[in-house]
C-alpha cells in the first residue's frame, strides 16, 4: 500500500469513529454532568482537529495505524452478560471489565476499585486533569468514547493492598472499547495494580484504554501491566501519571499478544524526589507487531527515573522502543538511566531503537543506550551437549535474557504473574 494509500485510509478510520460518536453521543454514560458532556466535545474537537496519528507524525513513525483505520467495528457496544471461562486469578482482588464494562458479578468484594460509570460525580476535577486530552488524539478519543472505566481513589496513608484489574475482549466480534480508569493516591497511600488485557476469539478487536494516575506526596504505586490480546486484535494503551515531591510511579509492561500492540506512556516528575520506573518487555512471535514509547518530564529538582526494555522477536516481527527523557532547567540533580536490549531470533525480524534525552539543566546525571543480538550459539551448544532439547535450550536462554528486567518488579505478587507470562513462551510459538 503506497503512502498516499495509508494516508486515505487512515483519515477514513478517523472519520469513522467521529460518526461513531455522532451515535452514541446521547447514550453515553453522563450526559446529564454538564462538565461531563463539556469534557467530551472537547476530546472529539481534539481528535477531528488532528485525526488517527499517521506515520509523519515523529513519535509514530515505526507504527502504522492502518489496520486500526481498516476495520469495521460494531456501533453501538451492548452489554456481555453470563457466565465466561476467566484465567486464573493473579491477586488476591480481582476486578473485571468485560468489553470495557464492569462486571461485579465475576469481581470480588471489598477491592478498593469502582465503576467509573456507576460514580461518575465523584470523578469531576480527576477525569482528565493528568491525561493531555488536545495535543494526544488517542486520549481525546477515549475522553470522548468511554463508557465505563476502573474508580480508584485511596485517602492519605491508605493501603489498597494488590489488585487485579482484568480487562476481556470477547474477540468473537469487531467491538472497539474504550475504558478510562483513573487512580488517585493521597499523601502516603499505597496500591499494587496488577493490570491484565486478555482476549480469546478470531475476529479483530480494538482495546484502547487510557489510565490517568495522581500519585500524591510520598505515595507509591505499582502497576504491573500484562497485556495477553486475541492474536488478531488490536491494543493501543495510553497511561498518564503525575508524580508529586516523594512520591513514586512503578510500572512494567509485558506485551505478549494482539497483533499490534502499542503502549504509549506520558509520566511528569512534578515534585522534589519524586521517581519514576518504566521498565518492561515484549515478546514478538511471527507477524506480531509490539511498539513501547514512553516520554517522562523531569520537572523538579533531585527525582531519579530508571528505563529497562528488553524485547523478543521470532518471525517475521516488528518491535519498536521509543524512550525520551526531558530534563527541565529547574530539575537539578536529576538522575535518569534509560536502556533497550533487543534479542532477534530470526533474521526476518525488525527493531527499531531511539532513545532519547532532552537536557536543560546543567547538574544532572543521565545516560541512554541500546544493544542488538542474538541467542548465544556457545551458550546454546553448552546446554545442548549436557541432554537439553534445543527448544528447551532457546527457551532458558530466552528467559535469562529477560530475567534482569522482570526481577526489576518489587512486588512479588506482580513479579509471579509475569514471570509466567515470559515462561516457556518460546515453546508455544516455535
Amino acid at each position: 500500500m503506497s503512502a498516499a494509500m495509508v494516508q486515505t485510509a487512515v483519515q477514513t478510520g478517523a472519520a469513522g469513529f467521529l460518526h461513531r460518536y455522532e451515535g452514541l453521543r446521547a447514550r453515553l454514560p453522563g450526559q446529564g454532568l454538564p462538565w461531563l458532556a463539556a469534557l467530551r466535545e472537547r476530546g472529539i474537537a481534539a481528535f477531528r482537529a488532528q485525526g488517527l496519528p499517521t506515520r509523519r507524525v515523529e513519535a509514530w513513525k515505526y507504527t502504522d495505524l492502518a489496520p486500526v483505520a481498516q476495520a469495521a467495528f460494531e456501533e453501538p457496544l451492548t452489554a456481555v452478560d453470563g457466565a465466561l471461562a476467566l484465567p486464573r486469578a493473579a491477586a488476591p482482588k480481582r476486578v473485571v471489565f468485560v468489553d470495557g464494562r464492569y462486571r461485579a458479578d465475576l469481581s470480588d468484594a471489598g477491592a478498593p476499585v469502582r465503576s467509573l460509570a456507576a460514580h461518575l460525580p465523584a470523578a469531576e476535577g480527576l477525569l482528565g486533569s493528568v491525561a493531555r486530552i488536545d495535543d494526544v488524539p488517542l486520549a481525546a478519543l477515549n475522553t470522548a468514547l468511554f463508557e465505563d472505566g476502573a474508580l480508584i481513589d485511596l485517602g492519605p496513608g491508605e493501603d489498597g493492598g494488590v489488585v487485579e484489574i482484568l480487562s476481556v475482549t470477547l474477540a468473537e466480534r469487531p467491538v472497539a472499547v474504550h475504558p478510562r480508569h483513573l487512580v488517585r493516591l493521597a499523601e502516603g497511600a499505597k496500591l499494587v495494580l496488577i493490570e491484565r488485557a486478555w482476549g480469546h476469539g478470531g475476529s479483530r478487536a480494538l482495546h484502547s484504554p487510557v489510565w490517568e494516575f495522581s500519585v500524591g506526596a510520598g505515595a507509591h504505586v505499582t502497576h504491573a501491566r500484562l497485556q495477553q490480546e486475541a492474536a488478531a486484535s488490536l491494543h493501543l494503551a495510553t497511561t498518564f501519571a503525575r508524580v508529586a515531591a516523594g512520591g513514586t510511579y512503578d510500572s512494567f509492561l509485558l506485551h505478549a499478544g494482539a497483533k499490534l500492540a502499542r503502549s504509549e506512556a506520558h509520566v511528569v516528575l512534578a515534585g522534589p524526589r519524586a521517581a519514576a520506573h518504566l521498565n518492561g518487555a515484549q515478546l514478538l512471535a511471527d507477524g506480531q507487531h509490539g511498539d513501547c514509547t514512553t516520554f517522562l518530564d523531569h520537572a523538579a529538582p533531585d527525582c531519579p527515573s530508571r528505563q529497562t526494555v528488553k524485547t523478543v522477536l521470532s518471525g517475521k516481527s516488528r518491535g519498536v522502543f521509543q524512550g525520551k527523557i526531558h530534563v527541565h532547567q529547574v530539575a537539578q540533580r536529576t538522575d535518569g538511566y534509560q536502556m533497550n536490549q533487543a534479542l532477534l531470533l530470526s533474521d526476518q525480524a525488525e527493531i527499531d531503537s531511539k532513545p532519547q534525552l532532552e537536557i536543560y539543566a546543567d547538574d544532572v546525571k543521565c545516560s541512554h543506550g541500546a544493544t542488538v543480538g542474538a541467542l548465544d550459539e556457545t551458550q546454546l551448544f553448552y546446554l545442548r551437549a549436557r541432554g537439553i532439547p534445543e527448544a528447551a535450550a532457546r527457551a532458558m536462554l530466552i528467559e535469562a535474557f529477560l530475567q534482569e528486567a522482570v526481577e526489576a518488579v518489587a512486588d512479588e505478587t506482580a513479579r509471579a504473574a509475569l514471570a509466567e507470562a515470559v515462561a516457556g513462551w518460546w515453546e508455544k510459538v516455535a
